[in-house]
Protein backbone atom coordinates (compact mmCIF):
# COMPACT_ATOMS: atom_id res chain seq x y z
CA UNK A 1 0.00 0.00 0.00
CA UNK A 2 0.75 3.60 -0.46
CA UNK A 3 1.35 5.96 2.29
CA UNK A 4 -1.43 8.10 0.78
CA UNK A 5 -3.72 5.34 -0.30
CA UNK A 6 -7.29 6.24 0.17
CA UNK A 7 -9.04 3.38 2.66
CA UNK A 8 -11.68 1.96 4.15
CA UNK A 9 -12.97 -0.44 6.65
CA UNK A 10 -11.85 -4.02 4.73
CA UNK A 11 -14.92 -5.20 6.12
CA UNK A 12 -17.80 -2.23 7.35
CA UNK A 13 -16.95 -0.02 4.08
CA UNK A 14 -16.38 2.85 6.60
CA UNK A 15 -14.19 5.79 5.57
CA UNK A 16 -10.64 5.39 7.24
CA UNK A 17 -8.31 8.29 7.87
CA UNK A 18 -7.53 10.64 5.53
CA UNK A 19 -3.96 11.56 4.43
CA UNK A 20 -1.27 9.82 5.95
CA UNK A 21 -2.69 9.02 8.99
CA UNK A 22 -4.50 5.49 9.51
CA UNK A 23 -4.97 5.94 13.50
CA UNK A 24 -7.06 9.38 12.85
CA UNK A 25 -10.46 7.44 13.22
CA UNK A 26 -10.00 4.80 15.51
CA UNK A 27 -11.66 5.07 19.07
CA UNK A 28 -9.28 5.61 21.83
CA UNK A 29 -10.91 2.73 24.62
CA UNK A 30 -11.39 -1.13 24.18
CA UNK A 31 -14.95 -0.92 24.27
CA UNK A 32 -14.88 1.46 20.92
CA UNK A 33 -11.92 -0.61 19.39
CA UNK A 34 -13.51 -4.30 20.13
CA UNK A 35 -16.68 -2.48 18.22
CA UNK A 36 -14.09 -1.17 15.31
CA UNK A 37 -12.43 -4.69 14.82
CA UNK A 38 -14.93 -7.32 15.74
CA UNK A 39 -16.44 -7.69 12.16
CA UNK A 40 -12.43 -8.13 10.81
CA UNK A 41 -11.58 -10.50 13.98
CA UNK A 42 -14.76 -12.89 13.26
CA UNK A 43 -14.03 -13.07 9.48
CA UNK A 44 -10.02 -14.05 10.80
CA UNK A 45 -11.86 -16.63 13.35
CA UNK A 46 -13.78 -17.97 10.12
CA UNK A 47 -11.44 -18.62 7.83
CA UNK A 48 -8.69 -20.03 10.91
CA UNK A 49 -9.34 -23.64 10.23
CA UNK A 50 -9.34 -23.87 6.63
CA UNK A 51 -5.52 -22.26 6.95
CA UNK A 52 -4.62 -24.39 9.03
CA UNK A 53 -5.62 -27.60 7.03
CA UNK A 54 -4.42 -25.98 3.89
CA UNK A 55 -1.66 -24.23 5.78
CA UNK A 56 -2.54 -20.89 3.97
CA UNK A 57 -0.91 -18.04 5.07
CA UNK A 58 -2.98 -15.37 6.59
CA UNK A 59 -1.12 -12.59 4.00
CA UNK A 60 -4.80 -10.94 2.98
CA UNK A 61 -6.31 -10.99 6.63
CA UNK A 62 -2.71 -9.55 8.06
CA UNK A 63 -2.85 -6.58 5.28
CA UNK A 64 -6.40 -6.00 6.12
CA UNK A 65 -5.40 -5.46 9.59
CA UNK A 66 -3.07 -3.27 8.58
CA UNK A 67 -4.95 -0.97 6.79
CA UNK A 68 -7.66 -0.83 9.33
CA UNK A 69 -5.27 1.06 11.59
CA UNK A 70 -4.69 -2.33 14.10
CA UNK A 71 -0.82 -1.31 13.93
CA UNK A 72 -0.78 1.84 14.99
CA UNK A 73 -2.77 1.42 18.53
CA UNK A 74 0.25 2.03 20.46
CA UNK A 75 1.83 4.97 18.60
CA UNK A 76 1.74 7.58 21.55
CA UNK A 77 -0.93 10.18 21.16
CA UNK A 78 1.82 13.12 21.26
CA UNK A 79 3.01 11.86 18.02
CA UNK A 80 -0.63 11.50 16.86
CA UNK A 81 -1.25 7.77 17.61
CA UNK A 82 -4.16 6.24 19.34
CA UNK A 83 -2.02 5.70 22.67
CA UNK A 84 -4.07 3.36 24.07
CA UNK A 85 -3.17 1.93 27.59
CA UNK A 86 -1.23 -1.52 27.40
CA UNK A 87 -4.19 -2.67 29.57
CA UNK A 88 -6.54 -2.05 26.28
CA UNK A 89 -4.12 -3.86 23.84
CA UNK A 90 -3.70 -6.86 25.59
CA UNK A 91 -7.38 -7.19 26.02
CA UNK A 92 -6.94 -6.75 22.00
CA UNK A 93 -4.44 -9.31 21.80
CA UNK A 94 -6.39 -11.54 23.21
CA UNK A 95 -9.54 -11.25 21.07
CA UNK A 96 -7.19 -11.64 17.89
CA UNK A 97 -5.73 -14.90 19.49
CA UNK A 98 -8.70 -16.11 19.98
CA UNK A 99 -9.67 -15.49 16.41
CA UNK A 100 -6.28 -16.87 15.05
CA UNK A 101 -3.48 -17.25 18.01
CA UNK A 102 -1.31 -16.98 14.26
CA UNK A 103 -2.18 -13.59 13.33
CA UNK A 104 -2.10 -12.26 16.73
CA UNK A 105 1.89 -13.67 17.08
CA UNK A 106 2.73 -12.14 14.29
CA UNK A 107 2.29 -8.65 15.42
CA UNK A 108 4.41 -9.28 18.18
CA UNK A 109 7.53 -7.80 16.47
CA UNK A 110 6.05 -4.97 15.42
CA UNK A 111 4.85 -3.85 18.56
CA UNK A 112 7.97 -4.54 20.62
CA UNK A 113 9.50 -2.45 17.98
CA UNK A 114 6.91 0.16 19.05
CA UNK A 115 8.00 -0.18 22.51
CA UNK A 116 11.09 -0.08 22.03
CA UNK A 117 10.96 3.65 19.92
CA UNK A 118 9.59 5.14 23.15
CA UNK A 119 13.21 4.99 24.33
CA UNK A 120 14.70 6.37 21.25
CA UNK A 121 15.93 9.87 20.34
CA UNK A 122 13.47 12.46 18.75
CA UNK A 123 14.53 12.33 15.32
CA UNK A 124 14.32 8.50 14.81
CA UNK A 125 10.71 8.49 16.91
CA UNK A 126 9.75 11.04 14.12
CA UNK A 127 10.56 8.71 11.32
CA UNK A 128 9.51 5.67 12.61
CA UNK A 129 6.09 6.70 14.26
CA UNK A 130 5.11 8.35 10.81
CA UNK A 131 6.00 5.69 8.72
CA UNK A 132 3.52 3.25 11.25
CA UNK A 133 1.05 5.60 11.11
CA UNK A 134 0.82 5.40 7.41
CA UNK A 135 0.49 1.85 7.51
CA UNK A 136 3.92 0.20 7.45
CA UNK A 137 4.98 -2.83 9.73
CA UNK A 138 7.72 -4.20 11.44
CA UNK A 139 9.05 -7.61 11.94
CA UNK A 140 11.67 -9.20 13.96
CA UNK A 141 14.83 -11.27 13.19
CA UNK A 142 16.71 -11.95 16.85
CA UNK A 143 17.92 -15.27 17.39
CA UNK A 144 20.90 -17.13 16.26
CA UNK A 145 20.39 -20.56 15.37
CA UNK A 146 24.07 -21.64 16.67
CA UNK A 147 27.88 -20.61 16.98
CA UNK A 148 27.90 -17.76 18.68
CA UNK A 149 27.94 -17.54 22.45
CA UNK A 150 25.45 -16.24 25.17
CA UNK A 151 25.52 -12.98 25.27
CA UNK A 152 27.37 -12.54 21.76
CA UNK A 153 25.98 -12.24 18.19
CA UNK A 154 27.67 -13.11 14.83
CA UNK A 155 25.24 -10.78 12.74
CA UNK A 156 27.17 -7.78 12.66
CA UNK A 157 26.62 -4.01 12.09
CA UNK A 158 29.35 -2.67 10.57
CA UNK A 159 29.78 1.38 10.88
CA UNK A 160 31.06 2.91 7.76
CA UNK A 161 31.79 6.20 9.16
CA UNK A 162 29.84 8.40 6.68
CA UNK A 163 26.78 7.95 8.14
CA UNK A 164 25.59 4.46 7.20
CA UNK A 165 26.25 1.05 8.00
CA UNK A 166 26.25 -2.43 6.68
CA UNK A 167 24.21 -5.38 7.88
CA UNK A 168 25.72 -8.85 7.53
CA UNK A 169 24.25 -12.04 8.92
CA UNK A 170 21.29 -14.92 9.67
CA UNK A 171 19.20 -15.61 11.60
CA UNK A 172 16.90 -18.41 12.71
CA UNK A 173 13.53 -17.05 13.51
CA UNK A 174 12.53 -13.92 11.61
CA UNK A 175 8.57 -14.07 13.11
CA UNK A 176 6.47 -11.61 11.34
CA UNK A 177 9.22 -10.60 8.43
CA UNK A 178 7.20 -11.91 5.86
CA UNK A 179 4.17 -9.56 6.30
CA UNK A 180 5.69 -6.94 7.29
CA UNK A 181 7.46 -3.77 5.06
CA UNK A 182 10.69 -3.68 7.56
CA UNK A 183 12.20 -6.33 10.24
CA UNK A 184 14.20 -5.16 13.44
CA UNK A 185 17.88 -7.24 13.49
CA UNK A 186 19.87 -7.66 16.18
CA UNK A 187 23.58 -7.26 14.97
CA UNK A 188 26.88 -6.69 17.22
CA UNK A 189 28.15 -3.16 16.63
CA UNK A 190 31.75 -3.45 14.65
CA UNK A 191 33.56 0.15 14.09
CA UNK A 192 35.32 1.23 10.99
CA UNK A 193 38.50 -0.16 12.49
CA UNK A 194 36.92 -3.69 12.22
CA UNK A 195 36.97 -4.14 15.84
CA UNK A 196 33.92 -5.40 17.41
CA UNK A 197 32.25 -3.14 20.40
CA UNK A 198 30.51 -3.88 23.70
CA UNK A 199 26.78 -4.09 23.37
CA UNK A 200 24.35 -4.52 20.16
CA UNK A 201 22.26 -2.59 18.10
CA UNK A 202 19.23 -3.28 15.71
CA UNK A 203 19.19 -2.41 12.37
CA UNK A 204 15.79 -1.87 10.66
CA UNK A 205 15.93 -2.75 7.56
CA UNK A 206 13.38 -3.21 4.12
CA UNK A 207 11.96 -6.37 3.65
CA UNK A 208 12.46 -5.71 0.06
CA UNK A 209 15.66 -4.60 0.23
CA UNK A 210 17.82 -6.63 -2.51
CA UNK A 211 19.99 -7.99 -0.08
CA UNK A 212 17.24 -9.18 2.37
CA UNK A 213 16.18 -13.23 2.28
CA UNK A 214 13.58 -14.07 3.91
CA UNK A 215 12.32 -17.71 3.95
CA UNK A 216 9.29 -19.59 5.31
CA UNK A 217 11.39 -22.50 6.73
CA UNK A 218 9.68 -22.94 10.27
CA UNK A 219 8.94 -26.53 10.49
CA UNK A 220 7.58 -26.68 14.11
CA UNK A 221 4.32 -28.43 14.84
CA UNK A 222 2.18 -25.07 16.07
CA UNK A 223 1.93 -21.75 15.23
CA UNK A 224 3.09 -22.90 11.63
CA UNK A 225 1.87 -19.42 9.67
CA UNK A 226 3.70 -16.85 11.72
CA UNK A 227 6.49 -16.62 9.35
CA UNK A 228 9.20 -17.85 11.41
CA UNK A 229 11.25 -18.52 9.10
CA UNK A 230 15.22 -18.22 7.92
CA UNK A 231 16.80 -14.79 7.52
CA UNK A 232 19.69 -13.74 5.52
CA UNK A 233 21.20 -10.08 5.32
CA UNK A 234 24.28 -9.57 2.66
CA UNK A 235 25.37 -6.18 2.68
CA UNK A 236 22.39 -4.16 3.84
CA UNK A 237 23.18 -0.63 3.77
CA UNK A 238 21.08 0.89 7.24
CA UNK A 239 21.27 4.69 7.27
CA UNK A 240 21.71 6.43 10.84
CA UNK A 241 17.95 6.66 11.42
CA UNK A 242 17.18 3.07 11.11
CA UNK A 243 20.10 1.95 13.86
CA UNK A 244 18.79 1.76 17.52
CA UNK A 245 20.87 1.45 20.43
CA UNK A 246 20.60 -1.19 23.23
CA UNK A 247 21.93 -0.40 26.58
CA UNK A 248 21.35 -3.51 28.60
CA UNK A 249 19.84 -2.98 32.40
CA UNK A 250 18.40 0.13 30.60
CA UNK A 251 14.30 0.95 31.23
CA UNK A 252 14.19 0.08 27.27
CA UNK A 253 16.00 -3.23 28.01
CA UNK A 254 13.66 -4.07 31.03
CA UNK A 255 9.98 -2.69 29.78
CA UNK A 256 10.78 -4.47 26.14
CA UNK A 257 11.74 -7.52 27.49
CA UNK A 258 8.38 -8.32 29.91
CA UNK A 259 6.35 -6.62 27.03
CA UNK A 260 7.62 -9.53 24.85
CA UNK A 261 6.91 -12.02 27.16
CA UNK A 262 3.31 -10.69 28.07
CA UNK A 263 2.33 -10.57 24.32
CA UNK A 264 3.49 -14.89 24.26
CA UNK A 265 1.01 -14.74 27.63
CA UNK A 266 -2.02 -12.91 25.76
CA UNK A 267 -1.31 -15.07 22.61
CA UNK A 268 -1.80 -18.03 25.34
CA UNK A 269 -4.60 -16.66 26.83
CA UNK A 270 -6.38 -16.65 23.57
CA UNK A 271 -5.68 -19.91 22.81
CA UNK A 272 -7.33 -20.95 25.98
CA UNK A 273 -10.74 -18.78 25.00
CA UNK A 274 -10.48 -20.49 21.56
CA UNK A 275 -10.71 -23.96 23.83
CA UNK A 276 -13.19 -22.82 25.83
CA UNK A 277 -15.18 -21.33 22.95
CA UNK A 278 -14.94 -24.74 21.15
CA UNK A 279 -15.96 -26.89 23.47
CA UNK A 280 -18.99 -24.98 24.44
CA UNK A 281 -20.00 -25.20 20.34
CA UNK A 282 -19.73 -28.97 20.33
CA UNK A 283 -21.03 -29.67 23.51
CA UNK A 284 -23.92 -28.01 22.59
CA UNK A 285 -25.13 -29.52 19.30
CA UNK A 286 -23.54 -33.11 20.19
CA UNK A 287 -26.81 -35.86 20.00
CA UNK A 288 -24.56 -38.96 20.70
CA UNK A 289 -23.26 -40.00 23.88
CA UNK A 290 -20.85 -42.99 25.09
CA UNK A 291 -22.57 -46.37 26.54
CA UNK A 292 -21.07 -45.91 29.58
CA UNK A 293 -22.70 -42.32 30.73
CA UNK A 294 -25.35 -41.17 32.13
CA UNK A 295 -27.22 -41.14 28.75
CA UNK A 296 -28.07 -37.74 29.03
CA UNK A 297 -27.27 -35.26 25.76
CA UNK A 298 -23.67 -33.79 26.52
CA UNK A 299 -24.93 -30.29 27.30
CA UNK A 300 -27.21 -31.41 30.34
CA UNK A 301 -24.88 -33.98 31.62
CA UNK A 302 -23.30 -33.41 34.87
CA UNK A 303 -19.42 -34.81 33.85
CA UNK A 304 -19.79 -32.84 30.59
CA UNK A 305 -20.54 -29.84 32.59
CA UNK A 306 -17.75 -30.20 35.07
CA UNK A 307 -15.59 -30.67 32.21
CA UNK A 308 -16.58 -27.79 30.46
CA UNK A 309 -16.44 -25.08 33.56
CA UNK A 310 -12.45 -26.33 33.67
CA UNK A 311 -11.28 -25.32 30.74
CA UNK A 312 -13.66 -21.95 31.12
CA UNK A 313 -12.07 -21.51 34.85
CA UNK A 314 -8.65 -22.32 32.95
CA UNK A 315 -9.59 -19.27 30.02
CA UNK A 316 -10.74 -17.45 32.87
CA UNK A 317 -7.90 -17.20 35.01
CA UNK A 318 -5.31 -17.00 32.15
CA UNK A 319 -7.07 -13.68 30.73
CA UNK A 320 -7.07 -12.24 34.63
CA UNK A 321 -3.17 -12.96 34.56
CA UNK A 322 -2.23 -11.63 31.48
CA UNK A 323 -4.49 -7.84 32.35
CA UNK A 324 -2.79 -8.22 35.70
CA UNK A 325 0.27 -7.74 34.38
CA UNK A 326 -0.64 -5.49 31.92
CA UNK A 327 -1.60 -2.83 34.39
CA UNK A 328 1.82 -3.43 36.15
CA UNK A 329 3.49 -3.13 32.91
CA UNK A 330 1.52 0.34 32.24
CA UNK A 331 2.43 1.69 35.68
CA UNK A 332 5.94 0.59 34.84
CA UNK A 333 6.60 2.54 32.17
CA UNK A 334 4.64 5.54 34.01
CA UNK A 335 6.94 5.89 36.57
CA UNK A 336 10.20 5.61 33.79
CA UNK A 337 8.50 8.39 31.83
CA UNK A 338 7.55 10.47 34.90
CA UNK A 339 11.62 10.22 35.88
CA UNK A 340 12.99 10.53 32.37
CA UNK A 341 14.20 7.37 32.57
CA UNK A 342 12.91 7.08 28.56
CA UNK A 343 15.47 9.45 27.76
CA UNK A 344 18.77 8.58 25.85
CA UNK A 345 20.91 10.33 28.33
CA UNK A 346 18.89 9.13 31.70
CA UNK A 347 21.59 7.55 34.88
CA UNK A 348 20.10 7.53 37.29
CA UNK A 349 18.53 4.47 39.13
CA UNK A 350 15.05 2.98 37.31
CA UNK A 351 12.04 3.60 39.32
CA UNK A 352 10.80 0.19 41.67
CA UNK A 353 7.44 -0.07 39.40
CA UNK A 354 9.44 -0.94 36.45
CA UNK A 355 11.25 -3.97 38.01
CA UNK A 356 7.77 -4.57 39.41
CA UNK A 357 6.09 -5.02 35.90
CA UNK A 358 8.74 -7.65 34.85
CA UNK A 359 8.54 -9.25 38.37
CA UNK A 360 4.92 -9.25 36.85
CA UNK A 361 5.57 -10.89 33.75
CA UNK A 362 7.88 -13.28 35.05
CA UNK A 363 5.25 -15.00 37.73
CA UNK A 364 2.77 -14.51 34.90
CA UNK A 365 4.88 -16.75 32.65
CA UNK A 366 4.60 -19.82 35.04
CA UNK A 367 1.26 -20.30 35.23
CA UNK A 368 -0.51 -18.74 32.07
CA UNK A 369 1.45 -21.57 30.20
CA UNK A 370 0.37 -24.07 32.26
CA UNK A 371 -3.49 -22.55 32.07
CA UNK A 372 -3.19 -22.18 27.73
CA UNK A 373 -2.24 -25.71 27.57
CA UNK A 374 -4.30 -27.29 29.69
CA UNK A 375 -7.46 -25.86 28.28
CA UNK A 376 -6.59 -27.06 25.02
CA UNK A 377 -5.57 -30.30 26.12
CA UNK A 378 -9.20 -30.59 28.43
CA UNK A 379 -10.70 -30.25 25.48
CA UNK A 380 -10.70 -33.76 24.27
CA UNK A 381 -12.51 -34.73 27.40
CA UNK A 382 -15.40 -33.39 26.80
CA UNK A 383 -15.68 -34.84 22.81
CA UNK A 384 -13.60 -38.06 22.70
CA UNK A 385 -12.05 -39.88 19.50
CA UNK A 386 -14.25 -37.61 17.06
CA UNK A 387 -12.56 -34.35 18.16
CA UNK A 388 -9.23 -35.93 17.05
CA UNK A 389 -10.68 -35.39 13.14
CA UNK A 390 -8.30 -33.29 11.10
CA UNK A 391 -11.46 -31.96 9.68
CA UNK A 392 -12.06 -30.00 12.52
CA UNK A 393 -8.24 -28.87 13.21
CA UNK A 394 -8.99 -28.92 17.18
CA UNK A 395 -5.68 -30.42 17.92
CA UNK A 396 -4.46 -26.74 16.70
CA UNK A 397 -4.92 -25.37 19.82
CA UNK A 398 -3.20 -27.67 21.73
CA UNK A 399 -0.10 -27.68 19.29
CA UNK A 400 -0.35 -23.90 19.41
CA UNK A 401 -0.11 -23.21 22.91
CA UNK A 402 2.08 -26.30 23.38
CA UNK A 403 4.88 -23.79 20.72
CA UNK A 404 4.00 -21.00 22.26
CA UNK A 405 4.86 -21.78 26.14
CA UNK A 406 8.67 -23.14 24.39
CA UNK A 407 9.80 -19.86 23.99
CA UNK A 408 10.88 -18.97 27.11
CA UNK A 409 10.88 -23.05 29.59
CA UNK A 410 8.96 -22.50 32.68
CA UNK A 411 11.69 -23.93 34.65
CA UNK A 412 14.36 -21.49 34.13
CA UNK A 413 11.46 -18.44 35.29
CA UNK A 414 10.73 -21.04 38.26
CA UNK A 415 14.25 -20.60 39.06
CA UNK A 416 14.87 -16.74 38.78
CA UNK A 417 11.85 -16.12 40.51
CA UNK A 418 12.43 -18.23 43.98
CA UNK A 419 15.91 -16.22 43.69
CA UNK A 420 14.22 -13.70 43.51
CA UNK A 421 12.19 -14.54 46.54
CA UNK A 422 15.05 -15.92 48.43
CA UNK A 423 17.58 -13.72 48.36
CA UNK A 424 15.87 -10.71 46.77
CA UNK A 425 17.97 -11.20 43.22
CA UNK A 426 16.27 -9.28 40.39
CA UNK A 427 15.60 -11.25 36.82
CA UNK A 428 18.90 -10.17 34.63
CA UNK A 429 18.46 -11.40 31.33
CA UNK A 430 21.46 -11.77 28.69
CA UNK A 431 22.66 -9.68 25.84
CA UNK A 432 21.53 -12.52 23.34
CA UNK A 433 20.89 -16.47 23.72
CA UNK A 434 23.67 -18.54 22.27
CA UNK A 435 25.83 -21.49 23.29
CA UNK A 436 26.98 -22.40 26.72
CA UNK A 437 30.38 -21.34 27.81
CA UNK A 438 31.70 -23.30 30.35
CA UNK A 439 30.08 -26.47 30.77
CA UNK A 440 29.35 -28.18 34.27
CA UNK A 441 31.64 -31.17 34.04
CA UNK A 442 34.60 -28.28 32.80
CA UNK A 443 34.31 -26.91 36.23
CA UNK A 444 33.88 -29.64 38.43
CA UNK A 445 30.29 -28.82 39.46
CA UNK A 446 28.27 -31.85 39.44
CA UNK A 447 24.92 -30.39 40.06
Amino acid sequence: MTASACLTHPVTGKSLATGTNLATDLPRDYEGLREYFQPLFDQIAAGAVERERERGLPSDVVRALDEAGFGTLRVPANHGGPGISLVDFFRLVMDLAEADSNVAHIYRSHYGFLESLRFQPRPIQEVWYSRVLAGATVGNASTEKGGNTLGSLNTTLTESGAGTAELNGTKFYATGSIYSDYTRVSAARVGPDGATQEGRQFAVVATDDAGVTLEDDWDGFGQKLTGTGTAVFSRVPVPAHAVLDRAPGSAEAVHEAAFFQLVLLAVLAGIARAARRDTVAVIRTRKRTFNTGSGLTFSEDPIIQEAAGRIAAKAFTAEATVLHAARALDAGIAAAEAVGADRTDFAGELPAELYGSELAVEHAMITVPELGIGAAQDLFLTVGASATSTSKALDRHWRNAQTVATHNPIAFRARSLGDYWINGTLPEGLNAIGDAKIAASATGDQR
